[in-house]
């Protein structure tokens, strides 16, 4: 299992004055955490995309080429690149310089997003949602296998065999779709023979095992198979996580920042107001965050890899609106040190 961690770049604030962090400064300290986790051997980097003022990642090709030039062996990728309201040439263009720049560690995670500002922001059509998303990926897959192509959709200029370029330095980019919980993108994920990154943000993880399934099923019948036997179907994970040296350490750190944003997410969308009894439920066990001392988290990602099936990949979202650089800092180092040294051993990977 490959274990890394995913970042949306969030405006961080300092807790005790609400203040912000100058901009410059919150990207320095990104690439310096990027360039750590390098350094602690964790296995892939993620960089999320979001068009609103908590969140500095509207270019996330951009941060992952700064962090190209920082480190050595870790993997670099979108998580996720909104496709919906991209120009699929132009997203392939800009990864397969990051892949030439990094000498082969670029990859997308190609989503809808979880927000919906860069529709109008680009001017898309909400009621477009759905038609945009399956004819840019069918677009950009079909840039992946070919320099050249004839194409013609809806929503972009039809391309008359025009070139592609630059390609990658990989002989295949590799593009994951990204998924939350609907059963279409998982079955559209097998059909289409690509490796799968479930969100989960809540909830109990076991609860994705009949899409889990449901992804494998789409993809033997399209005639795909698993990675672990020769093929390219595989599943990932997005989820909340942190490390401390104590449990009730790590979640104290978290939960500050953890509140202000899904409070904030939750007055847009109508949610009830984010609890601490909730949040300290989410951490148990059986449950969704992975946030606790090593230990802890260890026990909790072979639970969650034996429950889902066995799992490929599995990225930590640390980042919130009010955690502390060292702290995060000393959460990585952890990640390293300790969580993917002992979950490797324990898989045999």
């Amino acid at each position: 299992m490959q274990i890394g961690i995913d970042s949306f770049a969030a405006a961080i604030q300092d807790p005790e004055t609400g203040v912000s962090i100058p901009p410059a400064e919150r990207l320095r300290n990104l690439l310096e955490e990027i360039e750590l986790a390098d350094q602690a051997g964790l296995d892939v980097f993620g960089i999320g995309e979001h068009h609103r003022k908590e969140f500095l990642d509207s270019a996330p090709a951009i941060i992952l080429a700064a962090a190209a030039a920082r480190t050595k062996n870790i993997r670099l990728s979108s998580a996720v690149t909104v496709l919906s309201a991209a120009d699929p040439v132009r997203v392939f263009q800009e990864f397969a310089t990051l892949d030439l720049i990094s000498q082969g560690r670029a990859e997308i995670v190609a989503g809808r997003g979880s927000f919906t500002e860069a529709f109008p922001l680009f001017g898309l059509k909400l009621q477009d949602y759905d038609s945009l998303f399956e004819e840019k990926l069918d677009l950009l897959l079909k840039i992946r296998d070919n320099t050249n192509l004839t194409w013609t959709g809806m929503h972009r200029p039809a391309l008359a065999g025009q070139g592609v370029y630059p390609r990658p330095f990989q002989a295949q980019l590799p593009i994951w779709l990204g998924v939350g919980g609907t059963p279409e993108s998982f079955a559209r994920a097998g059909y289409l023979g690509l490796p799968l990154m479930i969100a989960i943000i809540g909830g109990e993880q076991h609860r994705f095992r009949p899409l889990v399934d449901l992804y494998y099923e789409a993809g033997k019948r399209a005639g795909h198979t698993p990675e672990s036997e020769g093929g390219k179907l595989k599943v990932g994970l997005h989820m909340f996580g942190f490390l401390g040296d104590t449990s009730q350490q790590a979640a104290d750190d978290f939960y500050p920042g953890y509140a202000t944003m899904f409070t904030q997410i939750g007055k847009e969308r109508g949610w009830s107001r984010t609890s601490r009894e909730q949040y300290d439920y989410t951490r148990g066990p059986k449950a969704a965050y992975l946030i606790g001392d090593a230990n802890y988290v260890i026990d909790k990602v072979l639970y969650t890899n034996q429950a889902l099936g066995g799992i490929s990949r599995l990225d930590f979202q640390m980042t919130v609106a009010t955690l502390p650089h060292a702290k995060m800092l000393h959460a990585i180092e952890i990640l390293g040190a300790k969580v993917a040294p002992a979950v490797r051993k324990a898989l045999g990977s």
